[in-house]
């Protein structure tokens, strides 16, 4: 069940339920000006013309896009198109919005932005947005509380310090991050009372900590997948001694990414990213 301000609205049909829609092609009714189309929902209520003025600009005002408000749709850049579309539904003040990735139709540069004036917007209105996205920056950036799902079955519901940190599968281990975790298959085995991953091409430490855990829960001796995720690899320089874990590996591909240099390697049948 679905409840707004304690009203179960799963019985309503959709136009009594409050919700406001912002759609991944924007919707725009292209015959039409900014301030109409911002304006149309609210015409359709029947609602007082100054009003609906007062509203509009308000709306237009914390958009930045008071000064369009007299172009029609095919004037107006794809960023100045999804502002269009998310005043339209910001005039309407309802109780719930949904986003549908509103943001893969523009470029690289102005997702970012646009990330950014959608998180103040969220701040400045403080109503629930509820967010689909397929880009993991945009869910972890934006997100108080992230449902990660696959194939329509949700995997974790989680803060995202928590979904990066704590992931409750593989899967969602997985999905969250760039580059991805490392997956190693291997087996748990116990050597003078210390536990160590191990398989033909790798051989880890499992610290104290961790040891104890898995010690408690009886899976030494087990088959498990260790992840590892790629920041978490550093380059040795100096004593190996200071290393729990030792990994030799050849470089295959590096991507230099500016701020940060990311190596694809191989060790044995393993590969790695680093």
């Amino acid at each position: 069940s679905l409840f707004i301000d304690g009203e179960r609205v799963n019985d309503l049909p959709p136009k009594e339920r409050d919700i406001a829609m912002v759609f991944q092609n924007y919707a725009l009714y292209p015959h039409m000006t900014v301030f109409d189309n911002m304006a149309f929902g609210l015409k359709l209520r029947k609602m007082p013309k100054q009003e609906i003025a007062e509203r509009v600009h308000a709306a237009a005002n914390i958009l930045e896009i008071e000064h369009l408000l007299k172009r029609k749709p095919k004037a107006l850049s794809g960023g100045q198109r999804q502002r269009v579309a998310l005043g339209r539904s910001i005039v309407r003040e309802p109780k719930v919005f949904l986003m549908d990735e509103p943001l893969s139709n523009l470029d690289a540069k102005l997702r970012v932005t646009m990330r950014t004036e959608i998180s103040k917007l969220h701040q400045r209105l403080e109503a629930t947005i509820i967010y689909v996205t397929h880009d993991q920056t945009e869910a972890m950036t934006m997100g108080d509380r992230i449902v990660v799902m696959n194939e329509g079955e949700i995997q974790q519901v989680a803060k995202p310090h928590d979904i990066y940190h704590y992931p409750a599968n593989l899967f969602v281990a997985g999905f969250i991050g760039s580059p991805g975790m490392n997956f190693f298959k291997g087996m748990i085995e116990e050597q003078h009372g210390e536990l160590f991953f191990t398989n033909p091409s790798i051989r880890f430490h499992i610290p104290e900590e961790k040891a104890k855990r898995l010690k408690e829960k009886g899976y030494a001796g087990q088959p498990m997948t260790l992840g590892v995720r790629p920041e978490h690899i550093v380059q040795m320089t100096g004593n190996d001694r200071l290393f729990d874990s030792v990994l030799k590996a050849t470089v295959e591909v590096n991507e230099n990414l500016g701020s940060e240099l990311i190596v694809h390697a191989s060790t044995g049948n393993e590969r790695l990213t680093v």
